[in-house]
């Protein structure tokens, strides 16, 4: 390792982000070449310590690089608020103002941190792809959300799910994760996206003919699943995620949920506010966006440390706080959104039993006319009692070898896709407008994701949900 050649790849990350406060966070990834002509690859976490004399260098627990500030500035130029720190790789700045646009740097030992030319896992001449300049810098700004006792304005967010396979890899599943991350970029720089919910499975576990071989349990993991494909839009706007099966030890050999928990921030965005989140264990929360307008995050998945075989939305220390949230409070929107779905038509997951079991009558008690989540690979819309229920579940994951639901009946299905993409949701008013995307076309043009219904009758975008619920399309 010694005489190999490195390159240190700093990156910028904005965690998250409230009506008067940001979270921002800054780190690297290491690489390494044999030399000239050779391809580069990352430096496996257990080897980062002979190579750079680190153990860490991305996420809530990584090693300072030296004193740090990080600068916001109004619209001016001028400073509006800054904090420093000399032992962490993240800071809370506190006093903005609500609904108002910013902008922001991050100095470490005086030096602007990920200034200039980026380099990026990029198409190599030679076929499949490598770490090159790219063309591209950090545009460091964000918009504080509005006052949370202000009149919610119309709001677009992105809501994402299964999307980690990773892009290393020259194959299909990269390809679609990279399309997918395209949109991305583009909705948030161009469309006014103001952050997205991750419905889950935010890493996979390597499968055959891909880069990455291992789940997510390492940060080397997450440069190509999440850091890489997501780097310009992660700058700007932030990710609140939601535990997937693959992120712990539902379906995989290992539990990620800690390196879940340290890439994602979570013991610093929701362990300070029993109000406002409740975990340890499990991971729940909501964000309030305005007056009107509220997202919760339902953990759907296992808890294996528990002695009892239960989900942890099952659990007896969550229902407390499961009810004050669900009581009636006068919301126009709240959101539900986690990783397995109530109704689903599959292929391979279907209605969920538990979950209507003890999460339908709080829906019904608060009022929810609208519920998010990931897990089969498709997307769907499902009309039940008045309530729509959408599978947004293939940010870059696809069931290819039966790509189609198989009950729609049972399910309420109205409409389903069997493509990569991404879901666009406005909220204005009573109204709701979902859109589906799954690439860009010529002319920075999103390429919107039409839909089949019950009688394979061709739906466009976007799907409405209103006050009261009608059939998509």
């Amino acid at each position: 390792m010694s005489h190999a050649e490195l390159h240190s790849e700093p990156f910028v990350h904005l965690v998250d982000l409230t009506h008067d406060r940001v979270l921002i966070a800054w780190g690297a990834f290491c690489f390494t070449r044999d030399g000239a002509g050779r391809r580069w690859e990352i430096v496996d976490d257990e080897q980062l310590f002979d190579a750079v004399g680190r153990r860490t260098c991305i996420g809530s627990n990584a090693e300072p690089f030296g004193t740090a500030t990080v600068q916001v500035l109004d619209e001016n130029g001028e400073p509006a608020a800054e904090a420093r720190t000399t032992d962490r790789t993240w800071v809370w700045i506190t006093g903005l103002q609500p609904d108002t646009d910013y902008r922001y740097r991050v100095l470490v030992n005086g030096e602007q941190w990920a200034a200039g030319e980026r380099w990026d896992w990029t198409p190599s001449p030679r076929g499949g792809y490598d770490l090159a300049p790219a063309g591209r810098s950090y545009d460091l700004r964000f918009r504080t959300w509005p006052s949370p006792d202000a009149d919610t304005p119309p709001v677009r967010f992105v809501a994402l799910g299964d999307y980690g396979v990773g892009i290393r890899s020259d194959s299909e599943s990269s390809r679609r994760q990279r399309r997918v991350a395209e949109v991305l970029d583009h909705v948030v720089t161009d469309l006014d996206v103001r952050f997205v919910v991750s419905l889950g499975d935010n890493i996979y576990q390597g499968e055959e003919g891909r880069v990455d071989d291992e789940s997510g349990g390492e940060d080397d993991d997450w440069y190509s699943s999440f850091f890489a494909p997501y780097r310009y839009a992660l700058a700007r706007v932030p990710f609140f995620p939601a535990i997937g099966n693959h992120d712990t030890s539902d379906t995989e050999g290992s539990d990620d949920r800690a390196q879940l928990e340290d890439n994602f921030h979570l013991h610093e965005r929701f362990h300070d506010d029993s109000s406002r989140a409740s975990v340890e264990p499990g991971l729940f929360y909501r964000l309030r966006y305005g007056r009107d307008v509220e997202l919760v995050c339902i953990d759907t998945s296992l808890d294996s440390e528990a002695e009892s075989v239960h989900r942890f939305f099952q659990a007896p220390e969550h229902q407390g706080w499961l009810a004050e949230t669900f009581r009636p409070r006068g919301l126009r929107w709240q959101i539900p959104f986690s990783h397995h779905p109530m109704f689903c038509a599959g292929p391979s997951h279907h209605n969920d039993d538990e979950m209507c079991e003890r999460l339908l009558a709080l829906f019904d008690d608060a009022g929810v006319r609208l519920v998010l989540a990931g897990h089969e690979h498709n997307f769907q819309i499902s009309e039940v009692d008045g309530r729509t229920y959408v599978v947004s579940g293939a940010g870059a994951k696809l069931r290819e070898e039966h790509p189609g639901p198989d009950d729609l009946a049972a399910a309420g299905t109205v409409a389903w896709a069997a493509q990569a993409h991404l879901l666009l949701v406005d909220l204005a008013g009573d109204e709701a407008r979902l859109t589906p995307i799954s690439g860009m076309l010529p002319g920075d043009r999103p390429q919107l994701m039409t839909a089949l219904g019950p009688d394979n009758e061709v739906l466009e975008p976007p799907f409405i949900v209103g006050r009261q619920p009608r059939r998509a399309g």
